[in-house]
């Protein structure tokens, strides 16, 4: 009776929510098919307001309804922006005579430095327009406030803070933690600072991976604080003192008197100021406007026939399935411009460590087909690294923010090996064969001597290749790739020394570049993949949050981790890719 009444229940219970479910689909539908297509008139004495929160992609995607469910919170970090929304309404706006000025909303933007720096950059675009630029921030991160530093005004919160302490990198070692388990991953690698295997097989870093991320570090620092120092008119030197000091622990106004930020004020406090600033009586009748309603403005859009594509690469590269970059999704995009016509050059926008070698080796061959045909100009986000360089060095030329890592060319193979966690558990195993190694590859038993001398000569075998492909793209000889190689990771600015970058800038100056290459001065730029239409988003949105709000109900206060988990994962088999390491 207390399964029959259980069972009725759960039923119950599940038909209510599908219900639910169905309903917020369907409002989600009407409110999306009414508001598609209408456009935005922004009126004069505009401000656009840019919030720096939640995480930042490459390329974003319209977000036409919110399926949040009274009651159920909803993570903002789970709410990505797009690096493209926000640096074409930057640009617009910098065109549209109704728009006067922006006002930076800080938040604690996930962003690398490379993206950070482009936001960066076209904000001083702006400002040389004429147009005002003001900041607030309950708390600036180091991200927020190199964007931010850019403005005439910088205000903080009076009971706010700035994290003004330098970078640090904190990798994550579970080598031990898969011993307690009975899980040994069997590594082979080629390069002595490939450091992507450590976390596996050790418990700190190795001298060759101290070096290298010491390196870049102050390689980024470096360039953090010439862009501060420029804009808020404070000496290198005394930025650096002022982070030995940690200003996450310093009241705000310290801060102020140090003259990191202008003036101490709530956001109502800031939102009068800008009122008083366009002759408005009262902050309530300020235009703010968003990102998407910036875009949504109608534009003078003139017919031009040739177009430079831009090409978009973000994430693992995979063998195939699941999110990131694959090659017969990748392929058929390129394939696409290829017979363009109108096309005459492509720039191919990276932001990638890497991932599956057999995957990367078939993307190296269609961008050396499509560069037989029309130029091709890598621009390297925040990170183009491993199998992310091996994609790019095939290209025409290649320009890289000084801040992005690339490099990382070494390879490595992954195999985990659960025979001690299997004994705890109480399985065992037999098996007939034909051959001697007709097993080879299952997980529940070390590899012979025999299969790890061939594993190894196989990574040795990719290594070359990976090498040889990085020679013939470069025009360098293996023995000087050889030289820079060994899985090392370099900054852009380091690695147009080492050649193995060409210049240093933006996507911008990558399509100058490109249209340079091509000879062709009137063009447009078209993009690749094309951004998923409203319905695909709703299902795709709808799909994420009921997992999310699954894994909420489930875990609690632990689902956080468990998502992150989930989405990073932990390739293994044949690998060129970078270890992510978090820097803060």
């Amino acid at each position: 009776m207390k399964h029959f009444l259980s069972t009725t229940l759960a039923t119950i219970v599940g038909l209510l929510i599908s219900g639910l479910l169905f309903f917020f689909i369907l409002f989600a539908v009407i409110a999306a098919m009414s508001s598609a297509d209408k456009t935005y008139d922004i009126k004069p004495k505009s401000i656009l307001t840019i919030n720096l929160s939640g995480a930042l992609v490459e390329q974003g995607q319209d977000n036409p309804f919110d399926l949040a469910i009274p009651g159920m919170p909803i993570d903002p970090s789970m709410q990505a922006q797009g690096l493209d929304d926000i640096l074409a309404a930057i640009k617009k706006a910098g065109e549209e005579d109704h728009i006067k000025g922006i006002y930076l909303k800080a938040g604690a933007l996930q962003s690398g430095f490379a993206s950070a720096e482009m936001i960066r950059n076209a904000l001083i675009d702006f400002k040389a327009k004429g147009k005002f630029i003001v900041a607030y921030g309950d708390t600036y991160d180091q991200r927020d406030y190199y964007i931010c530093s850019t403005a005439d005004k910088v205000f903080l919160n009076p009971g706010g803070l700035l994290n003004w302490c330098g970078l640090a990198a904190n990798p994550v070692y579970f080598s031990k933690t898969l011993d307690k388990l009975g899980v040994e991953m069997q590594v082979f690698k080629v390069g002595t600072f490939k450091s992507a295997v450590e976390p596996y097989i050790s418990t700190k870093m190795s001298p060759e991976n101290r070096l290298q991320t010491t390196e870049y570090l102050e390689g980024i620092w470096a360039s953090l604080l010439a862009g501060v120092s420029e804009s808020r008119a404070l000496s290198v030197d005394t930025l650096n003192l002022l982070a030995d000091e940690n200003q996450l622990l310093k009241p705000a106004t310290d801060i102020l008197k140090a003259r990191m930020v202008d003036s101490l004020a709530y956001e109502n406090g800031v939102k009068d100021y800008l009122a008083a600033k366009l002759d408005i009586d009262k902050r309530k009748d300020l235009n703010m406007v968003s990102v998407s309603e910036c875009l949504a403005a109608p534009a003078k859009v003139k017919f031009v026939k040739n177009k430079i594509a831009v090409l978009y690469a973000e994430g693992d590269i995979v063998d195939d399935g699941g999110d990131g970059i694959t090659p017969a999704a990748l392929i058929k995009e390129i394939d696409d411009i290829r017979d363009n016509d109108n096309v005459k050059a492509v720039v191919f926008r990276i932001n990638s460590p890497g991932g599956s070698a057999y995957a990367s080796e078939q993307i190296w061959e269609a961008i050396g087909a499509l560069k037989a045909e029309k130029p091709v100009v890598v621009s390297m986000g925040n990170l183009a690294a491993s199998g992310g360089y091996y994609i790019a060095c095939n290209a025409t030329k290649i320009v890289a923010s000084p801040m992005t890592l690339t490099g990382s060319i070494g390879i490595f193979g992954l195999f985990p090996m659960v025979e001690k966690l299997t004994d705890k558990i109480g399985l065992s195993f037999d098996v007939v064969k034909t051959n001697a190694m007709s097993d080879f590859g299952v997980m529940v038993r070390p590899m012979s001597a025999p299969e790890r001398q061939k594993m190894q000569q196989y990574i040795d075998n990719g290594y070359e290749l990976f090498v040889k492909r990085c020679a013939e793209g470069r025009s360098m000889t293996p023995e000087a790739i050889k030289n820079i190689a060994e899985g090392r990771v370099w900054t852009g600015a380091k690695a147009v020394e080492l050649g193995l970058v060409d210049e240093l800038g933006s996507l911008d100056k990558a399509v100058e570049v490109a249209a340079g290459l091509a000879k062709v001065t009137d063009y447009q730029l078209s993009y690749y993949p094309e951004k998923k239409d409203f319905f695909t988003v709703i299902m795709e949105s709808f799909t994420e949050q009921t997992k999310l709000k699954v894994a909420m109900a489930l875990l609690g206060e632990e689902y956080a981790p468990f998502v992150k988990l989930k989405a990073e994962g932990i390739q293994t088999g044949v690998l060129a890719r970078m270890n992510e390491i978090s820097i803060r």
